[in-house]
């Protein structure tokens, strides 16, 4: 364990980041927070893809602006290519539970980072966050959740193409999904989503599975961002 308060359920983590210092700054002050276990470092996007097959992390804090391959396209390759590395019985390659992804920048208003959700990552931090934050962030995401700042999302998507103009009419959703959509775009949790619309929690995740699966969406932070590229939710919408 590299953690004083590390333990054999704490979250293992791998750190992406092309700056020596910013990982080495990053891995110390991660590894002293509890739950936290950093269990390797990658210095490139090509790196971090061979690092997580190997190590397995629960969780990949990726920097989006490295070399060789940006944190972008080794996000989409960490999330949608199978382990070749597993053995499943049969000669094939074998598919294992993925990382969850969690970009890190310096700059909240960055193309890298829209795209790099739009790939997959669950949410993103800023370097200049207090640690024990960017310590939250990972174990938020871990848990299964997704990290959504509304407003700074609103911003970035405002600024991009429409990439996903035409996703959210192919996908035909009920006018219930659409409520429950606009609704995780304000960062709503599922139970309070259920409590807005005065319905069990189980009906609202019923519901959030429904809108990721027409969507095609990676997970609840894709699924936002595609409502905004669409048209569904617009800057200043607040619930």
């Amino acid at each position: 364990m590299t953690g004083p308060d590390a333990t054999e359920t704490a979250t293992t983590l791998l750190i992406a980041d092309d700056d020596e210092v910013t990982r080495t700054g990053l891995r110390m002050l991660l590894a002293a927070q509890p739950g936290i276990e950093v269990v390797g470092e990658a210095a490139d996007g090509i790196e971090v893809v061979e690092r997580a097959r190997r190590l397995r992390p629960d969780v990949v804090l990726m920097d989006v602006r490295m070399p060789r391959r940006n944190g972008i396209e080794a996000t989409r390759r960490l999330l949608a290519e199978p382990d070749e590395s597993a053995e499943p019985g049969d000669g094939s390659p074998s598919r294992v539970t993925p990382p969850k992804v969690v970009v890190i920048t310096t700059f909240e208003n960055d193309d890298y980072v829209t795209a790099a959700l739009s790939a997959g990552a669950s949410g993103f931090v800023l370097k200049r966050l207090p640690v024990r934050q960017i310590a939250e962030a990972v174990r938020v995401v871990a848990a299964g959740e997704a990290i959504l700042f509304p407003a700074t999302l609103r911003r970035m998507v405002a600024a991009r193409p429409l990439d996903s103009a035409e996703a959210l009419p192919r996908a035909a959703l009920t006018g219930r999904e659409e409520e429950v959509l606009r609704l995780m775009a304000t960062g709503l949790s599922n139970p309070e989503i259920a409590e807005s619309l005065t319905v069990s929690l189980e009906t609202v995740k019923t519901h959030v599975g429904n809108v990721l699966t027409k969507l095609g969406a990676q997970n609840r932070t894709h699924a936002v961002v595609i409502a905004y590229e669409s048209g569904l939710v617009v800057p200043g919408f607040t619930g």
